[in-house]
């Protein structure tokens, strides 16, 4: 790896991670020696890159280091025209629209010299068949998810028995076929998910839950880690 490449990765590996990253998790992922570690570190901080930290301990990147976003490797636009051709084949019309979108800004953005990585990947993703249909609006539930307010929902389970719930909806998952809208449930008090092809109804409520979005996701994420 040239040096200007392993100094890129550094700067990369250390703003990947939020806290102290050591000498000896960077050399194992740049396979590199200690001691080339230390002294790249030592370079950026006389370039004035602002890393904190010492050898034993680990290093920071600190706020306010100003990389731009797209100096992208060939395998990190890779990976991203791959997520966005599954988000395109996989979702609903308009997350799929942003997808082609990015895709786009990711081909107009990066040097000509990188643009066959975007225009002619060596990875690909497959479009959904036989895809279920969803019985709510999509960009709007994303829309509460992120203000943090209430849906009501009228919902039938898999073997067609209905019921009524308020939810604070959290995340939508995107499978090969089906959308999944994770919620704290008022009714059960406890975390539910309900398949979007099994909406009968769905009433957009003006009423925040008490909760941060953020936190309850994190609550919602814990669950899913014990089960």
């Amino acid at each position: 790896m040239r040096r200007a490449d392993r100094l890129f990765q550094i700067i990369q590996a250390l703003r990947r991670r939020r806290g102290p990253v050591t000498a000896d998790a960077l050399a194992a992922e740049l396979e590199a020696s200690k001691r080339t570690i230390y002294r790249d570190i030592a370079d950026l901080i006389g370039q004035r890159v602002p890393i904190r930290g010492e050898a034993g301990v680990g290093y920071v990147l600190e706020d306010g280091f100003d990389m731009p976003p797209l100096m992208l490797t060939p395998d990190e636009i890779e990976a991203a025209v791959l997520g966005a051709q599954w988000v395109a084949g996989h979702s609903d019309k308009a997350l799929a629209k942003a997808a082609h979108d990015l895709i786009a800004k990711i081909a107009a953005s990066v040097p000509e010299r990188l643009r066959p990585f975007v225009q002619e990947p060596a990875s690909s993703a497959r479009p959904a068949w036989n895809q279920a249909p969803d019985q709510l609006d999509m960009a709007r539930t994303r829309d509460w998810i992120r203000a943090g307010r209430k849906l009501k929902l009228g919902y039938c389970d898999e073997r067609g028995r209905a019921s009524e719930r308020i939810i604070w909806p959290v995340a939508v998952g995107y499978q090969d076929t089906t959308r999944v809208l994770a919620g704290w449930c008022e009714l059960r008090q406890a975390f539910r998910h309900f398949r979007t092809d099994r909406v009968a109804s769905a009433d957009f409520l003006d009423e925040r839950y008490p909760a941060r979005p953020g936190a309850l996701r994190a609550q919602w994420r814990k669950t899913l880690a014990g089960d």
